[in-house]
Protein backbone atom coordinates (compact mmCIF):
# COMPACT_ATOMS: atom_id res chain seq x y z
CA UNK A 1 0.00 0.00 0.00
CA UNK A 2 1.01 3.45 -0.77
CA UNK A 3 1.76 6.17 1.48
CA UNK A 4 -0.90 8.21 -0.25
CA UNK A 5 -3.38 5.31 0.58
CA UNK A 6 -2.60 5.14 4.38
CA UNK A 7 -3.07 9.12 4.80
CA UNK A 8 -6.87 9.27 4.23
CA UNK A 9 -7.21 5.34 6.29
CA UNK A 10 -5.43 7.08 8.99
CA UNK A 11 -7.46 10.49 8.50
CA UNK A 12 -10.61 8.68 8.58
CA UNK A 13 -9.29 6.68 11.62
CA UNK A 14 -9.04 9.78 13.50
CA UNK A 15 -12.26 11.76 12.28
CA UNK A 16 -14.46 8.57 13.71
CA UNK A 17 -12.40 8.75 16.93
CA UNK A 18 -13.47 12.41 17.06
CA UNK A 19 -17.25 11.86 15.99
CA UNK A 20 -17.28 8.87 18.70
CA UNK A 21 -16.04 10.73 21.74
CA UNK A 22 -18.28 13.73 20.94
CA UNK A 23 -21.63 11.34 20.66
CA UNK A 24 -20.22 10.25 24.20
CA UNK A 25 -19.55 13.50 25.38
CA UNK A 26 -23.08 14.70 24.49
CA UNK A 27 -24.45 12.83 27.20
CA UNK A 28 -23.01 14.93 29.90
CA UNK A 29 -23.69 18.33 30.32
CA UNK A 30 -20.93 20.76 29.35
CA UNK A 31 -19.84 22.42 32.84
CA UNK A 32 -19.34 18.39 34.21
CA UNK A 33 -17.67 17.15 30.92
CA UNK A 34 -15.05 20.21 31.15
CA UNK A 35 -14.72 19.76 34.84
CA UNK A 36 -13.25 16.56 34.37
CA UNK A 37 -11.30 17.14 31.06
CA UNK A 38 -9.57 19.77 33.55
CA UNK A 39 -9.22 17.79 36.38
CA UNK A 40 -7.63 15.01 34.29
CA UNK A 41 -5.73 17.34 32.86
CA UNK A 42 -4.00 18.77 35.62
CA UNK A 43 -4.73 17.66 38.72
CA UNK A 44 -4.95 13.40 38.81
CA UNK A 45 -1.59 12.93 38.20
CA UNK A 46 -0.81 14.13 42.02
CA UNK A 47 -4.09 13.25 43.11
CA UNK A 48 -5.47 10.00 44.48
CA UNK A 49 -8.93 9.15 44.88
CA UNK A 50 -7.96 9.01 48.67
CA UNK A 51 -7.03 12.81 48.80
CA UNK A 52 -11.21 13.10 48.44
CA UNK A 53 -12.36 11.17 50.87
CA UNK A 54 -9.61 10.68 53.85
CA UNK A 55 -10.35 11.44 57.38
CA UNK A 56 -9.03 14.58 57.68
CA UNK A 57 -9.97 16.28 54.09
CA UNK A 58 -10.22 20.12 53.89
CA UNK A 59 -13.65 19.95 51.90
CA UNK A 60 -16.42 20.62 54.37
CA UNK A 61 -18.81 22.64 51.97
CA UNK A 62 -19.06 24.46 48.83
CA UNK A 63 -16.80 26.86 49.98
CA UNK A 64 -13.95 24.99 50.98
CA UNK A 65 -14.01 22.74 48.11
CA UNK A 66 -13.74 25.97 46.00
CA UNK A 67 -11.09 26.93 48.13
CA UNK A 68 -9.06 24.32 47.51
CA UNK A 69 -9.61 24.22 44.10
CA UNK A 70 -8.46 27.53 43.77
CA UNK A 71 -5.72 27.02 45.97
CA UNK A 72 -4.47 24.10 43.93
CA UNK A 73 -4.75 25.72 40.39
CA UNK A 74 -3.14 28.27 41.36
CA UNK A 75 0.03 26.45 42.18
CA UNK A 76 -0.12 24.26 38.57
CA UNK A 77 -2.86 26.05 36.01
CA UNK A 78 -2.87 29.52 36.93
CA UNK A 79 -4.06 30.65 33.55
CA UNK A 80 -7.59 28.74 34.74
CA UNK A 81 -10.49 31.49 35.29
CA UNK A 82 -13.29 31.10 38.06
CA UNK A 83 -15.64 29.09 35.57
CA UNK A 84 -12.66 26.26 35.34
CA UNK A 85 -12.42 26.35 38.92
CA UNK A 86 -16.27 26.24 39.28
CA UNK A 87 -16.62 23.30 36.85
CA UNK A 88 -14.09 21.15 38.33
CA UNK A 89 -15.50 22.07 42.16
CA UNK A 90 -18.65 20.64 40.53
CA UNK A 91 -17.15 17.47 38.93
CA UNK A 92 -15.59 16.63 42.25
CA UNK A 93 -18.53 17.51 44.17
CA UNK A 94 -20.53 14.81 41.85
CA UNK A 95 -17.33 12.17 42.05
CA UNK A 96 -16.27 12.15 45.83
CA UNK A 97 -17.94 14.93 48.42
CA UNK A 98 -21.76 15.28 47.36
CA UNK A 99 -22.48 17.98 48.83
CA UNK A 100 -25.75 19.90 48.20
CA UNK A 101 -25.49 22.41 46.01
CA UNK A 102 -25.83 26.09 47.27
CA UNK A 103 -28.85 28.00 46.11
CA UNK A 104 -28.41 30.80 43.43
CA UNK A 105 -29.39 34.25 44.98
Amino acid sequence: MGTHRRIPIALTGVVLAVLAMVAVGQHVAPVERNGALLYSTYCIGCHTTQVHWREHRLVKDWTSLNQQVRRWQENVAPGLDDADVAAMAKHLNGLYYHLPEPSAT
